[in-house]
Formats: C-alpha cells, sequence, structure tokens
C-alpha cells in the first residue's frame, strides 16, 4: 500500500497582512467586544461596520457579500479618486454612466411596486436634482458653488456652500416616499426581494402582524436610512475651451469635468455573511457574538436548535469545524469543491486552502447511516477535482459513544462526551498510480 505524502501548504505569492493568532480575541479584556448578527432568510449577517471589522480581522470569519474574501466594497472609481486627489471629502466619486445605471435600477423596483410612469419620473427627477456641496474642502482657492470644477490644468474649484434651490426639503421627502417610495431603499429590493415586491414603501396601518425578517430589516439604524451622497463627474455644458490657446480647431477642445454631488437613488450595502458554524462557533466557543431573531437573542441551545433544521448535518460539520478551529486552522465552506469545509492554514490572505474535507458521523465500530456514501466514481471525481486545485482530499469521522441517545445529542454539551469517547479519525485520500509503483518495485 502506497503511503500518503503530507504536501506543505502552499503559501500565497502577495501577502499584504500580518499574522496575529487564529482567533485573537480578548474574552474579558478591555479590547473585547460583543458583536452582534442576525438571522434573515436563514443567514447569518452582521452589518455594524465595527462587527464586521472585528470578526473579519480577528479569525477570519465570515465574507463580504459584495467583495472577494474580506469585506471592503465600495462603490467609488479609484481612478477618479486619484484623479480628484485635491478634493479632501468622505464621498465616493463615480461616473455618469455608473450613476445612470443606479437610476435604471430604482426606475425598475418602482415599476415592479405598481407605479405608473408619470410618479416614477417625478420621483427619480426630484430625488436625483443636483445638492450643494457643504463638506467639499480641499487644495483649490475655495471659491463658492455648488459644483467641483477642473479644467485643463487641473485646479479644483471646491464648493462649500449649500445650494438651497436644490436641496430637497424633508417634507417633500415624506410626500415622495407616500407616492411611491424612496428611491433610495431600491437597494433593499436586491437583498430581500420579496418584502419589496409585496407593495410599496408606504404601507397600510392595518396590513397585519409581519414577520421577525422584515422587521429586523425595518430596524435599520440611520446610516442605512439615511441618503446616500455622491461625487458624480459630468461634463460640463457649455465649457469647450481650445488647449493651450494656441488654436481653436474642434479636435483640440478639452471639455471641463465637474463633480456634481446627487442622491444615489439604489444603494447597496455591504455586510458580512457568517456561515452557520462559524456563527455558532463565535457563540459557543468564544462568546463573542450575541445572534438575534427579530428583537430577541437566541439562547445556545436554541441556536443549535434552529441551525439543525435549517441544515440537517449541522451537528456533524459543526463538530468538524469545531476541532479543526482547535487545531489552529481556519476552516471555510467548501461547497465549490463538493466537500463540508476548506482547511487554510493561518488564513485566506496567507495560504491556499491545504484540505478539502467530508465530514462522516459514526459510532465505535465505524457505522451509522452514512451522510453521503462515496462510490468509487464518486471518490474518483471528488479527488480529481480537488487534485487539479492542489488541495488534498481528507475523510473526517467523528465516533459517538454508541448508547448516546438523541436527547444528549440535543444539545451542544454532546461534544464533550465525543470528545472522551473517541476522537476524530482522519483519513487522507490520494490517488493511486500504478505505473509510478511499477517503477519503484523496479528499482529494487
Amino acid at each position: 500500500m502506497a503511503e500518503a505524502v503530507f504536501h506543505p501548504p502552499k503559501r500565497k505569492r502577495r501577502v499584504f497582512e500580518s499574522y496575529k493568532a487564529p482567533f485573537p480575541v480578548d474574552v474579558g479584556g478591555k479590547d473585547f467586544r460583543l458583536c452582534q448578527a442576525e438571522i434573515i432568510n436563514n443567514n447569518v449577517i452582521v452589518r455594524n461596520p465595527e462587527d464586521i471589522e472585528q470578526l473579519y480581522n480577528k479569525g477570519y470569519f465570515g465574507k463580504g457579500i459584495l467583495s472577494r474574501s474580506r469585506p471592503v466594497f465600495s462603490i467609488s472609481d479609484p481612478q477618479l479618486e486619484a484623479k480628484w486627489r485635491g478634493v479632501n471629502t468622505n464621498m465616493p466619486i463615480i461616473t455618469a454612466q455608473k450613476y445612470r445605471r443606479r437610476v435604471q435600477w430604482a426606475r425598475s423596483v418602482l415599476q415592479e411596486q405598481g407605479l405608473d410612469s408619470c410618479s416614477i419620473s417625478s420621483i427619480l427627477e426630484s430625488y436625483t436634482q443636483p445638492l450643494g456641496l457643504p463638506f467639499c474642502t480641499g487644495d483649490g482657492d475655495g471659491q463658492a458653488g455648488h459644483s467641483c470644477t477642473t479644467g485643463s490644468t487641473g485646479n479644483a474649484e471646491l464648493g462649500r456652500k449649500c445650494d438651497r434651490e436644490g436641496t430637497q426639503s424633508p417634507e417633500s421627502h415624506n410626500q415622495h416616499s407616500q407616492e411611491g417610495g424612496d428611491p433610495g431603499r431600491a437597494s433593499r429590493a436586491q437583498e430581500h426581494p420579496r418584502e419589496m415586491a409585496e407593495g410599496s414603501c408606504h404601507r397600510d396601518p392595518a396590513e397585519g402582524k409581519q414577520s421577525p425578517e422584515q422587521r429586523a430589516w425595518q430596524g435599520m439604524d440611520s446610516r442605512e436610512c439615511a441618503p446616500e451622497y455622491v461625487l458624480v463627474q459630468e461634463e460640463e455644458e457649455g465649457s469647450s475651451c481650445p488647449e493651450d490657446d494656441s488654436t481653436h480647431a474642434p479636435e483640440n477642445l478639452v471639455k471641463k469635468e465637474v463633480l456634481v454631488c446627487r442622491k444615489n437613488p439604489f444603494r447597496i450595502f455591504e455586510y458580512l455573511q457568517l456561515s452557520l458554524e462559524e456563527a455558532f462557533f463565535l457563540v459557543y466557543a468564544l462568546g463573542c457574538l450575541s445572534i438575534y431573531y427579530g428583537e430577541e437573542p437566541l439562547s445556545i441551545v436554541k441556536l443549535w436548535e434552529v441551525f439543525s433544521e435549517v441544515k440537517p448535518d449541522f451537528k456533524t460539520t459543526y463538530m468538524a469545524y469545531h476541532y479543526f478551529r482547535g487545531k489552529g486552522w481556519v476552516p471555510k465552506v467548501g461547497l465549490k469543491y463538493g466537500t463540508d469545509l476548506l482547511l487554510y492554514r493561518k488564513g485566506p490572505p496567507f495560504y491556499h486552502a491545504s484540505y478539502s474535507v467530508i465530514a462522516e458521523l459514526v459510532d465505535d465500530h465505524f457505522e451509522g447511516s452514512l451522510r453521503r456514501p462515496l462510490s468509487w466514481m464518486s471518490l474518483s471525481g471528488l479527488n480529481r477535482t480537488n487534485a487539479n486545485a492542489s488541495k488534498e482530499l481528507m475523510l473526517c469521522y467523528l465516533i459517538r459513544p454508541s448508547d448516546m441517545t438523541a436527547e444528549e445529542m440535543a444539545s451542544p454539551e454532546c461534544m464533550k462526551r465525543i470528545k472522551v469517547q473517541g476522537l476524530l479519525q482522519e483519513l487522507i485520500v490520494s490517488r493511486w498510480v500504478s505505473s509510478r509503483e511499477r517503477s519503484e518495485h523496479d528499482e529494487f
């Protein structure tokens, strides 16, 4: 029988972070922070930016839904930020084309709510009209105005006063919300389309009781409910001027560009999505997360019950997750490669995943109803898929006592007994190459 070859973890070429610890949560210390998450559509999400930074930076828990892994999504265009470097503002800068695209998204959502075209056009025209730049500062000459302009010399004229004619009053804002809804709430249609499809933002008080998920979305903080202001780079009308004042040829005319402050009609929020195993580990093992369903936090036993209903094999996968986290690995969901978990050394920013894990819960005699019975064909396919991605396939068997009842499994305390009675059996599956074995025997 060929022996398994243990390959060292494959380190990434470009690493821009420093490693601290597997999960450096200062429990009981001065830097300890109790984060908050919510259950929405059977998913555990974290929306507070401070909580997102805490959980991802200290242990790489979760994944940003709009980012590749680390939640760093921003609608601002990096090239435009470099171009308008003199404009010191915290508002994102986007092109006019991207802004028109968001207006079209908001229009489509309002059309789904049953509004006529005239009302939609009136709402969007009032919501997206140019505004002032009350918080804009920079290196320019500081002239007052309602837009940031630049010419061929690249100097920025920064506005400091708010254009009262272009600013929308709260009364008119409420009026438009009653007519058909605030276009700024259109982004919630992407995250929660069922709620937006049921009707407009103005709801009847006699509509009936709402589910905890709907109350959770309506209970957003002021940061999400408030409109988002963006700087849109547009071409100023009638501002074409000859270059270098030497020729008046049409090809030498340079159009002057301006930054116009507008409201974003379609907001897209970045939040951290936790897997059920990650969320329960933060609650049960570290005690640094509180998960709410509606307005009430759920207890550990209730979370164990709820997660087991949402995911029938949750108990098995969490036991494997808890075990490998205790070993110092950073487990992630392995759905992409047809497995339960992916194991990273230190974290995804430093190394590629080394192992793809399939977890099974068996008794003392390695018997029981397997979650995924593997045939030679399925095992060969899994092995080939992971080998092409430079990962090793690992079968992880969780051994529980034969006399353990279903009532004991209804509580996470059952893991203590499993740990005492037996250890996790790990088996690495590798491909056997017959030609390689024959060549090795021929050498002898």
